[in-house]
């Protein structure tokens, strides 16, 4: 297993730590959901340095984006960022991401996930026939996430960028807490605001920006945070989760992100045409989130069925959420039960338990 650079911030934190994508990872330091409710009240902090960062430059490199990504990267202008999916030959997702515009048409950062670094670098590569000058800074690259509602109150005093005024999906490259050329994103992935900082793992900086950031938390009662709370807190936004949410044999559009599929866009992107033939004959399945109407907790895995025990889908994620003190997951379901309100049934230990599908994020 590999280790972030603030391996010995978690194990000093008394974290759990299990493997993830190949990282020893945190799990939970003072319990999920004590982690999940500092996020959403207040400010918690994530490590996730194991994410992967590509940086494309040339004057070819947004044609490339362009070529590999479903979204519409020549809206891009500098200091934007975009939610984006890389699309197979046969209209599944390589892996979803987030394309940074650092100077439009020549460079460009894409940050992906973890547990799909190579086969991304080798997919897009496989696509570079122009020449573009690929980096692979993933191993270089220290990634945090300090997110919920206190988040850019209490760091405003480490940087001169204006926290509270970033737009989301929006950055700055600025000093923060000392250190230099710190990409600073108004992005995350649990819907309760906050930044995610980028920067160079050299010089200690590792060390310094984590706790000057505790430090500036203090105040806010900020927690650190581990992979468990991240779960809960996106899966009650409704966020996918690659491998288990998407993956290769799922679209863009049956996963109902067909808001970062630009079927009309200029440049084709992969199995584009195919996609179009799907938004035009229809998709045979839907993600749909849904909440248990009846005790029980839905896993990975588990049988979608309908009234009468017929298999019609399954469970792509499912917690115990926190914030709503209920169960919810995420599932693939056969179109015509796909709708709003309607009852299904997830099948746990042999027996179907009642659910409803609901609209995502959840309430």
């Amino acid at each position: 297993m590999k280790d972030t650079p603030f391996i010995k911030q978690h194990i000093a934190l008394g974290a759990k730590m299990a493997e993830f994508a190949g990282y020893n990872m945190p799990i939970s330091y003072s319990g999920i959901n004590n982690e999940h409710f500092a996020v959403r009240n207040s400010v918690g902090i994530f490590d996730v340095s194991h994410m992967g960062e590509f940086i494309l430059k040339g004057e070819n490199a947004l044609d490339l984006i362009q070529r590999v990504t479903s979204n519409d990267a020549a809206k891009l202008e500098n200091g934007q960022a975009q939610y984006s999916c890389l699309t197979n030959n046969e209209a599944g997702i390589v892996d979803d991401l987030i394309v940074y515009c650092i100077e439009q048409n020549k460079v460009y950062m894409l940050v992906v996930n973890a547990s799909n670094i190579d086969k991304d670098w080798n997919w897009i590569m496989s696509h570079n026939t122009a020449g573009v000058e690929m980096h692979n800074i993933s191993d270089d690259t220290c990634l945090l996430a300090i997110q919920g509602p206190n988040a850019c109150k209490v760091l405003e005093p480490l940087t001169t960028t204006d926290l509270q005024s970033l737009k989301y999906y929006t950055f700055e490259k600025n000093e923060f807490a000392g250190v230099k050329n710190v990409l600073i994103s108004a992005t995350g992935y649990t819907g309760s605001g906050g930044i995610e900082i980028y920067f160079e793992n050299k010089d200690n900086n590792a060390e310094k920006i984590w706790n000057a950031v505790f430090e500036a938390g203090k105040s806010a009662d900020i927690k650190p945070c581990g992979l468990g709370a991240r779960d809960t807190l996106r899966l009650e936004m409704g966020y996918c989760l690659y491998g288990n949410d998407i993956d290769d044999t799922t679209s863009p559009l049956e996963a109902g992100l067909g808001w970062i599929t630009k079927l009309k866009k200029t440049t084709a992107f992969t199995s584009q045409d195919k996609l179009a033939v799907q938004k035009a004959t229809g998709i045979n399945k839907k993600l749909v989130g849904f909440e248990m109407t009846e005790r029980g907790i839905p896993r990975h895995d588990y049988k979608i069925v309908d009234a009468e025990g017929n298999e019609i889908g399954k469970v792509t994620s499912g917690t115990q959420s926190p914030s709503l003190n209920k169960a919810i997951g995420l599932g693939y379901v056969r179109l015509p039960q796909a709708a709003i309100d309607k009852d299904i049934f997830i099948q746990i230990r042999d027996k179907n338990i009642k659910a409803k599908i609901v609209k995502i994020p959840f309430e």
